[in-house]
């Protein structure tokens, strides 16, 4: 009886620390490993027909329609993001687990109107995306950067 109690301690011991259990924090962790920023436009007459291509690290990630918000997951440390005149747009050192938040407005120009890209709170970029509606997949450029669009299992 004894043998039999200590070989059921030990399978219970195996089964608590068994590889599979073990396989499964790490995928946890490479998740928020990730940081992610929001892109998100609001909805407005002004500019409506423009959609100008949001870049970051010199990489276009999609077509900015109007009233909609993508996000991009990346890995931790400092990426730049610019519209595509590179008029605009801000460098940013990201932590892991991070949300950031960057407002594309339209400008008026001389011919024709331009994207800005800019960075704003969290708080307020938390807020104000909640008025958008999840970019179509026909905009994304780069699938394989841009996480979240209208589609996506990461919604």
């Amino acid at each position: 009886m004894k043998h039999l109690s200590r070989a059921i301690g030990l399978l219970v011991l195996a089964l608590l620390i068994s590889p599979t259990c073990l396989a499964q924090e790490p995928a946890k962790e490479s998740q928020d490993a990730k940081a992610t920023i929001y892109f998100y436009r609001l909805k407005q007459f002004a500019g409506h027909a423009l959609e100008p291509t949001v870049y970051c690290d010199d990489k276009p990630l999609a077509r900015m329609d109007n009233g909609r918000y993508f996000g991009v997951k990346f890995d931790p440390g400092k990426h730049a993001c610019n519209m595509g005149d590179k008029q605009t747009g801000f460098e940013l050192d990201l932590k892991a687990g991070q949300a950031a938040y960057a407002k594309v407005t339209i400008e008026a120009g001389f011919f024709k109107g331009h994207g800005r890209l800019s960075l704003v709170q969290a708080e307020q970029g938390a807020f104000e995306v909640k008025k958008t509606k999840l970019l179509g997949t026909d905009k994304i450029k780069d699938r394989a950067l841009v996480a979240i669009y209208e589609g996506s299992d990461k919604q």
